[in-house]
């Protein structure tokens, strides 16, 4: 079930980012010739990324209980990205994105159930394929990509457990938008989601199931 309710907010953001694409395209079409998409830019966001909480299939995976994991935490993410193609109103892009995401979880102390904190980390890197729409005022895209990640949660007193360096399969996608307030400064924003595969069982723990985080990030671009 969180898997479907993360693809349908998915599918609404997509939705609510075409229309966005829609308008920038009659905009552009209005305008005298407007400046192209620069041949590059540079994105640095800090992020908000939502992760699993109360999921027993993935507190089964640490040997952990499902309210001691932590739920929403905090993240950085940075891009690069070539914009060498263009064909009519799309500009075609291809880069990469760097990103982590952190959350930590102090138990309370009048709980009946004796809880440890935990911390979560969560790390990727991938190349991306961006189509691009709009002109070097601004523009909105929409990317994606498929890389590596690792996914720590580490209860206290647990250090070194296998699944937490596992390197995992992860698709990325989702889109944004960049606005410059200066010839080379914008302000942009980024919706992505995180489709993570199923973890290796160790021991006697299962893997981790199949699952997918949502970031929202918002920050500075730089071309």
């Amino acid at each position: 079930m969180p898997d479907v309710r993360m693809r349908r907010k998915a599918f609404r953001v997509v939705l609510l980012l075409l229309c966005a694409f829609v308008s920038g395209a009659r905009s552009l079409r209005a305008q005298d010739p407007p400046p192209r998409i620069p041949w590059f830019v540079v994105d640095a966001h800090a992020t908000v990324p939502r992760f699993p909480s109360n999921d027993t299939a993935l507190a089964d995976s640490r040997d952990l209980e499902a309210s001691e994991l932590p739920g929403r935490g905090w993240g950085a993410q940075v891009g690069l990205h070539i914009y060498p193609l263009r064909w009519r109103v799309i500009t075609f892009g291809v880069g990469g994105e760097v990103a982590v995401g952190r959350a930590t979880k102090t138990p309370n102390v009048d709980t009946t159930v004796a809880l440890r904190s935990a911390r979560e980390v969560f790390r990727t890197i991938a190349p991306q394929l961006s189509f691009n729409f709009g002109n070097g005022n601004g523009w909105s895209y929409l990317s994606g990509g498929l890389g590596r990640s690792t996914w720590a949660i580490v209860p206290e007193g647990q250090e070194n457990h296998p699944p937490d360096s596992e390197p995992l399969k992860t698709i990325n996608y989702g889109g944004g938008a960049r606005w410059f307030i200066k010839p080379r400064l914008a302000f942009s924003f980024d919706v992505r989601f995180y489709a993570i595969n199923p973890g290796t069982p160790f021991g006697v723990l299962p893997g981790s199931p199949r699952t997918t985080l949502m970031a929202i990030g918002a920050g500075v671009s730089v071309k």
